[in-house]
């Protein structure tokens, strides 16, 4: 079956079911920090799969790794994946259920990227530009610093790019000239 196919059908599954009852909201929040948690802590994912742990115990380390609590709809769903075998798709799970709340919900992704950090003032006039462009919709801010775009800004939108930095206009610049030869 396709990898892709499993997650999204048990996060459908999920979503629904916490649409009903009315932790929609919270099951956001708890997958959001799941899938921050697998990744930022690789041995997550080999700790959920390893078959000499208990099912209450890899049931419990999700539940940590969310921040839900164990009859919450988060803690029936983690014990529906592993009584069906399903616990190597868990953070695939998490993302695919983000990614439909967030449809539903017309909520955006915005990741702001600077070669250095700006003042309050000067993010505020990028995500008030951001936010004129996406007028209606709900965003959810990341920034960060990368030094290697040597200035300028990258503003990531969902899966939309607008790469306003140095570095991406000397790599356009040397592209021109090998173009050339």
């Amino acid at each position: 079956m396709n990898d892709g196919l499993i997650p999204n059908r048990y996060a459908k599954a999920l979503y629904k079911f916490a649409v009903e009852q009315k932790q929609d909201d919270a099951v956001y929040q708890q997958t959001s920090k799941l899938a921050d948690n697998f990744n930022a802590m690789k041995e997550l994912a080999g700790t959920v799969e390893n078959p000499y742990l208990s099912l209450s115990d890899k049931v419990n380390v999700l539940l940590t790794a969310s921040g839900a609590e164990p009859n919450s709809c988060m803690g029936k769903f983690f014990e529906l994946v592993f009584s069906h075998g399903r616990e190597a798709y868990i953070y695939q799970m998490a993302l695919c259920y983000g990614k439909m709340f967030r449809e539903a919900n017309r909520i955006s992704q915005v990741e702001i990227v600077t070669a250095s950090a700006l003042p309050d003032t000067e993010m505020a006039k990028i995500k008030a530009s951001v936010q004129t462009y996406l007028s209606g919709r709900t965003l959810e801010y990341k920034e960060s610093v990368d030094a290697d775009i040597i200035a300028g800004f990258k503003v990531k939108v969902d899966s939309q790019l607008l790469d306003a930095s140095i570095s991406s206009e000397l790599r356009n610049l040397r592209l021109k000239l090998l173009r050339k030869k």
